[in-house]
């Protein structure tokens, strides 16, 4: 009996050793996006992006299976995206995080991938900061002062002298503000106020008569892409701040398909600085649309969706070359360069955040009478200034 416990013991752990060595060939990607409520959109474009890239490359990087478990925050939720990070990286045992959406929620976890030491890709969330709160964060969207000095550069080139800032009250809105009333006061610009709203909030016609008031030039905003981007520039028509000669500056979250054909004649004429859009003229942006649609008919291009496909290549790329070695992951992918979608980008070894083209756009209609933000400008090879010294 004893003799017959131990073999039983013996092959129990022999087993467990296959299932094991079995397992070290599937890398695991746990992924914390917004899937309900109010900013849905955001994870249905990620989990759009991933599969449309699966689709192109394929389930394995290198030698390694790798399989996504999605979870949902349903929004700007910290407790909650701390909390799924901790049951991916528990129960599930993933070998990389990626996603997040908003700024709160990827500082949440800054402490639990830094115990684990789990390589994570920011798909989205666009505060300076927030690579600086782990070595193994990784940002492939963009910031809110990468964006938002060009388009300060480019306001006073036009011979704009006055604005009022009326940004979102967080992280990404306050780092918008600071971006770009530091560049443009720089270039002899004027603010004459600086709005700060509640995230929350879908009600502009109070801030509108307040820019109104104050008779700038031109307001620049951030506002986060979903309903508050498009109340607030339908808030602007609706009080007539084009009529009073107030021009509508802003980052480029108003997205070419969600909130752009909804708002209608609404958003002709708005100027916008980002580093992409789904006019971007090129044979692998058109592919990159194609293959989306081959996977979603319904899919969106858009920030969101480029970031996670980009966030996805940094992934197989870490994948490839570290298997589950965190480190020799994150040196395969920091300094790598590669044609996106949006132009050409690299991840920027010290800050761990991606240089790119920004581009200055304009909302038109095109030939068939839809919507875009047509880019008119470009300025090349745009760092995060938020952290660039």
């Amino acid at each position: 009996m004893k003799f017959n416990g131990l073999m039983g013991v013996a092959l129990a752990a022999l087993l467990a050793g296959v299932g094991s060595g079995a397992a070290a060939d599937v890398v695991k990607v746990g992924v914390v996006a917004s899937f309900s409520g109010p900013f849905a959109m955001y994870g249905k474009q990620f989990k759009d992006a991933i599969d449309a890239y699966v689709a192109e490359h394929g389930t394995k990087a290198g030698d390694h299976e790798v399989q996504f478990i999605f979870k949902d925050d349903g929004g700007p939720n910290p407790d909650q995206a701390k909390a799924l990070t901790q049951e991916l990286l528990v129960k599930d045992k993933v070998n990389y995080l990626a996603g997040y959406v908003f700024t709160p929620n990827a500082l949440a976890v800054a402490p639990l991938i830094d115990q684990a030491q789990v390589p994570t890709v920011i798909f989205n969330a666009a505060t300076s900061i927030i690579t600086t709160k782990s070595p193994y964060f990784i940002r492939t969207s963009f910031t809110t002062p990468q964006v938002a000095a060009p388009l300060a550069d480019w306001a006073i080139a036009q011979g704009i002298k006055t604005v009022v800032t009326s940004v979102t009250d967080y992280g990404p809105g306050i780092d918008a503000e600071k971006g770009f009333t530091k560049e443009f006061e720089a270039k002899g610009g004027k603010v004459l106020d600086a709005i700060r709203m509640p995230i929350q909030t879908t009600d502009f016609g109070p801030f509108m008569q307040r820019i109104k008031a104050a008779a700038p030039n031109a307001l620049f905003t951030f506002i986060p892409a979903g309903p508050p981007a498009f109340a607030f520039v339908k808030s602007y028509a609706d009080n007539g701040m084009a009529a009073a000669g107030i021009k509508f500056l802003g980052t480029g979250d108003l997205d070419d398909e969600t909130t752009l054909q909804t708002l209608g004649d609404a958003a002709l004429g708005i100027h916008t600085s980002f580093p992409y859009s789904a006019a971007h003229d090129s044979a692998l942006n058109a592919k990159f649309q194609a293959d989306l649609a081959k996977v979603d008919p319904g899919a969106v291009a858009n920030f969101a969706s480029v970031g996670a496909y980009d966030g996805t290549e940094a992934l197989y790329r870490m994948i490839a070359a570290g298997g589950t070695d965190p480190d020799k992951a994150m040196k395969a992918v920091l300094g790598a360069s590669w044609e996106s979608p949006r132009g050409p980008i690299t991840i920027d070894p010290k800050t761990r955040h991606v240089t790119q083209n920004i581009y200055i756009r304009v909302v038109e209609r095109d030939a068939s009478g839809k919507l875009i933000n047509k880019e008119i400008e470009t300025i090349p090879n745009v760092p995060d200034l938020g952290l660039a010294k």
